[in-house]
């Protein structure tokens, strides 16, 4: 029991309040609870780095690919030169026409069931390239949601090895309570320190990505109104 009790005794001498110095004082417990804080933070902003580099990359082809699709005189030499680009929007047009020519290869053409088969491929392959950007968003949202949990349960653990000292030294002076305090509060920072940014973060990019989806589905209806006119000719 005594061993027990000795883990939330805090030390009452020498104690310093900066970052490190509470960490170094803390005991197992709260050091795991700042390592997996820490670690979380770290990872956050790496994923937040990561997806706001591809997001824009992916804005600014796109938005490059559908000027220089509408452009073109000839969909069909503009499908070879471009089939293979590494773009959602190009996935787009690939699947658009990768189902067009499917559609149209044999006689006669069944024009309603080519223009539903198109919209329906287009769409999947949109919604396809929304679920590949916004893979990693899972991950702010888990993080932004329980770090502050795991923050509040090195609070709670540190306060209660505040009030075990107080019983131990039966002295309710801040030298005693301070430190215990002091972990727990360093705790509740390092869990709002990791989930703020990946809150903010997975709102932001989420934003993003519904913009990015309604570029796509206008790009992929412009596309399925320009086959529709295309089999209208064929008439």
């Amino acid at each position: 029991m005594d061993q027990f009790l000795s883990w939330f005794q805090l030390p009452t001498e020498g104690v310093s309040m900066s970052p490190l110095a509470l960490f170094l004082q803390a005991d197992i417990v709260v050091k795991a609870v700042m390592i997996g804080l820490l670690a979380a933070s770290i990872w956050t902003w790496t994923i937040i780095y990561s997806q706001w580099q591809r997001t824009r990359s992916a804005m600014k082809e796109s938005d490059r690919f559908e000027r220089e699709f509408w452009k073109a005189e000839d969909a069909d030499g503009f499908y070879k030169e471009n089939k293979d680009a590494d773009l959602p929007a190009a996935r787009v047009f690939s699947a658009g026409m990768y189902e067009w020519r499917r559609s149209t290869a044999r006689e006669p053409v069944d024009r309603d069931g080519t223009r539903e088969r198109l919209a329906t491929t287009m769409g999947a392959a949109v919604a396809t390239e929304i679920d590949r950007l916004g893979d990693r968003l899972n991950i702010l949202a888990t993080v932004g949601s329980v770090a502050p949990f795991v923050g509040l349960f090195g609070t709670v653990w540190g306060i209660m090895r505040a009030f075990t000292a107080i019983s131990a030294e039966q002295n309710t002076s801040l030298a005693v309570v301070a430190p215990g305090i002091a972990e727990a509060l360093f705790a509740t920072a390092l869990g709002l320190f990791a989930a703020i940014p990946a809150v903010i973060a997975y709102n932001r990019f989420g934003h993003g990505l519904n913009r990015l989806e309604a570029r796509l589905n206008r790009f992929a209806d412009g596309l399925h109104a320009t086959f529709s006119r295309e089999l209208e000719s064929e008439r």
